[in-house]
């Protein structure tokens, strides 16, 4: 995915309403301020309702009637977060709150729905000065766009002060903008495959430099060396939303070190003597916890386990936290062996396992604690059902923490690389006192392999953007898991009859921030769903999204297995009007 819907002229497609402009200072049903730290509740006459659109159960889209009241949202929802607020996103059109439950959810929509925003400013950061080498292959089409000419452009692009407004892209992408909009220009035809690193760009009203090489279709006008993301950092993300950019055209760019890139091993873990090794890491084996919410602005996915449930019972078996770090591994083939005595747990998809060693061989079950002593080697053939089996460890993985998680994100290439043979994983000693569990039955049930997986979803955000017959088409044909699925996203085989989901409108929906779950349609018609390492912004209107409880079901889907989504009501709170995305 790249960064460039949100710079589509035709946003204003994507609004099926129009909202108010909130007046600042606005009073309370009381006649006063409102001390709430959250934007005032109204009541009466004196307030219209918030636009509102639910993102499965955990999570809902405001909509806004400007950048400016975006920023202004973001600022108040970030500094003032409601109870079991996970993570608040900003977006060209909409601000994305996210929930660690639907109660939590659901109460603050309550609120949200009818609340204004009284003196709530958009965020001041800090100044950021950027130095820039204007060489961009597009710099004289730019010049011709805007009628500036390329010495135009650059005075323009240096003579203002840019705004973060948002992230979301990728780690430490920043969408800026500047007053006026001087250089609003549009989107290239064909888009790039590969924009180099430091790519200083332009689309639609924003400006932004690209921080790793990615696919996009932006207006290249210059190139700096300046670090954008550096996960060695005390703050990774050079801007944030908030901060002003300044950028200062130079002839030639100085060398940039960093002195904390070389120490980054350094801060290992605890030394310790015991360990798994990895003989054979199979198809493909990852570092897996419950991933790093609340960094979406940074544009960081959670990331995390693709099915949630089975490394916390893995977890529960051992003796471990539930955010204790497992090895996801996939189609079996994974093969390990231990250094020093330990207790293990193998759970997801069933998979026949063996040990074999000094102490003879023998088969283990799944869902089950047992021992595995130093020299022995556990090996997993391929499952019988699903595609991820989980592999946990009394004491956990002692390895390097990456913005406060161990995981792998695929897509970021955020935390350790995937798993090699010859890798070694330090396991620490564990406290007296944590219990072994006992066994239990699957944490995920796993469909006979010639009936469908049924998984549940609730409409919207955008399914107002889909015919009344793709909706039925959705809801009523099977869907083929493809070969080409990953931890990313599901996605499925075109259907043999050809009967895809077809818009009900035309132009391109703004970038907005998406979660685990959703059901995202781009132009084929054929729905991709999100899994762990999704993108946290999305530019594809999303039909619907699978409800959380289902989400590891979804991540156990193999390739050529038959999925049929049905469709529950979607949650609404109290005395919320009815929106597009909602049923009733």
């Amino acid at each position: 995915m790249s960064p460039d819907a949100s710079s589509t002229q035709g946003g204003s497609a994507s609004r099926d309403r129009s909202v108010e402009q909130t007046p600042p200072g606005l009073l309370n049903a009381s006649g006063g301020p409102d001390a709430s730290p959250h934007p005032s509740r109204s009541s009466g006459s004196i307030a219209s309702e918030l636009p509102l659109r639910w993102a499965g159960t955990r999570a809902f889209l405001i909509e806004c009637s400007s950048l400016k009241e975006v920023m202004r949202w973001h600022t108040q929802l970030s500094a003032h977060p409601y109870p079991g607020q996970l993570d608040v996103l900003a977006a060209a059109e909409t601000v994305l709150l996210t929930f660690s439950t639907h109660a939590a959810a659901r109460k603050a929509a309550s609120d949200v729905v009818t609340a204004r925003l009284d003196h709530a400013d958009a965020a001041t950061g800090k100044t950021v000065e950027i130095d820039v080498i204007y060489d961009g292959e597009d710099l004289a089409e730019v010049g011709e766009l805007t009628g500036l000419g390329e010495r135009g452009v650059i005075e323009a692009h240096t003579g203002t002060e840019w705004t973060a407004a948002f992230g979301g892209f990728a780690p430490g992408f920043a969408y800026l903008v500047a007053p006026g909009d001087p250089l609003e220009v549009p989107r290239r035809d064909s888009p790039r495959t590969a924009v180099p690193t430091g790519s200083v760009a332009l689309a639609g009203r924003f400006s932004a430099v690209y921080p790793q090489r990615s696919p996009g279709g932006w207006q290249l006008i210059g190139h700096t060396n300046a670090p954008l993301w550096d996960v060695n950092r005390e703050e990774p993300s050079l801007i944030r939303p908030g901060d002003t950019v300044k950028y200062r055209a130079v002839r030639e760019l100085a060398e940039v070190t960093n002195d904390r890139a070389a120490s980054a091993e350094s801060d290992a873990t605890e030394e310790v003597t015991r360990a798994l090794v990895i003989e054979d890491p199979g198809m493909q084996s990852l570092l897996q916890d419950t991933g790093r919410p609340g960094l979406g602005d940074l544009g960081v996915v959670a990331s995390g386990a693709a099915d949630h449930a089975s490394p916390a019972q893995a977890n529960r078996l051992v003796g471990n936290s539930p955010d204790a770090a497992v090895i996801e591994t996939m189609l079996g083939g994974l093969s390990v062996t231990a250094r020093g005595h330990h207790v293990v747990a193998l759970t997801g998809a069933p998979v026949p396992a063996r040990i074999e060693g000094p102490n003879g061989n023998r088969s283990v079950s799944i869902n089950a604690p047992f021992a595995l002593y130093d020299g022995e080697r556990l090996t997993l053939d391929a499952p019988s059902a699903g595609l991820r089996s989980y592999l946990a460890v009394r004491g956990g993985f002692a390895t390097v923490e990456v913005l406060g998680s161990r995981s792998t994100d695929v897509m970021s290439g955020i935390g350790p690389e995937p798993l090699e043979s010859g890798d070694e994983l330090p396991v620490p000693n564990v406290a007296a006192g944590r219990a072994v569990g006992d066994p239990e039955n699957p944490a995920v049930a796993f469909p006979e392999t010639d009936e469908p997986t049924v998984l549940r979803v609730t409409p919207g955000p955008r399914d107002d953007w889909f015919t009344p017959e793709a909706l039925k088409t959705f809801s009523s044909q099977e869907w083929t898991v493809s070969s080409q699925s990953n931890r990313v996203g599901v996605r499925f085989e075109p259907p043999a009859d050809d009967n895809r989901l077809e818009r009900s409108r035309e132009g391109e929906l703004a970038s907005e921030g998406v979660v685990a779950g959703s059901l995202q349609v781009p132009h084929s018609g054929v729905p991709v769903l999100f899994l762990a390492d999704h993108p946290v912004t999305g530019g594809y209107p999303v039909i619907a999204v699978v409800v959380p409880e289902d989400l590891p079901r979804a991540a156990q889907l193999p390739p050529g297995v038959s999925v049929r989504f049905t469709i529950i009501d979607s949650p609404r709170p109290a005395n919320a009007p009815q929106t597009s995305g909602e049923s009733a």
